[in-house]
């Protein structure tokens, strides 16, 4: 955390979505911090409650999905429990958000240069001139080329990287404090994901924007983001430095994710894998939610959930730290 404090602070979030026949949690307890220019990874498994989490964030949870607990402030100022009128004000304003799928959020019907200029004059006291201007220039600073003449072109004229591009300058329309990245890489070939790693990279480090960056690639996590928090089931099981994580995981689920990576020159190995899959959240089991997946789960591991300790490196929750503390002081 930097000199300046916490950007965002999320504080015990719980997330709801009550159903006709039960309560689901997808996202239970969750707490962290980003500071100005810092980019925080959140990563896991689909169903682990990364994406819900940003949505929470944001404000943009689909009914009848809702904020059940938990606190969530932007710099000193509490935005959860906001009324949705303010809290539109300040969704584009002061938070970004890059969606996964360009087309998502880009209107077919509609140019480029004209979905920019309604951004800023929303935000922004701006006439059109200006604000045409600014189009442009956001166009070129996230590198888009010839972006005087592409303004006027529509969004199936770009090709996905190209989209993307334009969804990145959507949300820096306005300099947000605050960017969530859903998964802004998953549909891009891997030349074009470098290239957008190195512009968020870049914009966080120019702007001072705090990123979340939601992702399922522990690869992508590792390349852009400062710090990581891995989530499984709902909670984050382990947060810390990005390069402590990925080198020396305390967790046995961030020990997995990253045993099943590929790693060069290793062609006689078999990739790993973890057994099972993650549970649904109307079947996360007692205690550790991981350990019917776990190879070191214990008997205190099925009945006793644990939570994050300081370990060397990161903060894990897992009761393999506490033995380990046991016995270095006995």
């Amino acid at each position: 955390m930097t000199e300046q404090g916490a950007l965002l602070t999320v504080k015990n979030l719980r997330v709801e979505i009550p159903t006709r026949r039960e309560l689901l949690v997808p996202v239970d307890d969750v707490s962290f911090e980003i500071a100005p220019g810092e980019i925080l990874g959140v990563v896991g498994e689909s169903g682990a409650g990364k994406s819900l989490t940003g949505s929470a964030v944001i404000g943009l949870l689909e009914p009848p999905g809702r904020i059940a607990g938990g606190e969530i402030y932007l710099r000193d100022r509490r935005i959860d429990n906001l009324p949705y009128r303010d809290m539109r004000k300040i969704r584009g304003a002061e938070i970004g958000m890059i969606f996964q799928d360009p087309l998502t959020s880009l209107n077919p019907v509609y140019t480029i240069g004209r979905q920019l200029v309604e951004t800023l004059q929303t935000h922004q006291d701006l006439n059109q001139k200006a604000a045409q201007a600014r189009a442009i220039d956001l166009l070129r600073e996230v590198g888009i080329p010839a972006a005087a003449e592409r303004i006027n072109q529509y969004p199936h004229q770009f090709s996905g990287g190209m989209r993307q591009r334009v969804v990145i300058a959507l949300a820096l329309a306005n300099n947000p404090k605050l960017i969530i990245a859903d998964e802004p890489t998953t549909a891009l070939d891997v030349s074009v994901q470098a290239q957008i790693i190195k512009l968020l990279k870049r914009l966080a480090g120019e702007h001072g924007a705090a990123v979340m960056l939601v992702s399922h690639d522990m690869g992508v996590i590792a390349e852009t983001c400062d710090r990581v928090a891995v989530m499984y089931a709902g909670r984050i099981v382990e947060v810390g430095d990005v390069h402590n994580v990925v080198e020396r995981p305390n967790h046995p689920y961030t020990q997995g994710l990253m045993a099943a990576i590929p790693r060069l020159g290793a062609h006689d190995e078999k990739l790993a894998h973890i057994k099972g899959s993650m549970p649904r959240p109307n079947a996360i089991p007692t205690g550790c939610a991981f350990h019917p997946r776990c190879p070191h789960a214990f008997a205190l591991c099925h009945v006793d959930r644990p939570e994050l300790m300081d370990g060397a490196g990161s903060s894990a929750a897992c009761w393999l730290l506490a033995q380990e503390k046991e016995k270095a002081n006995v």
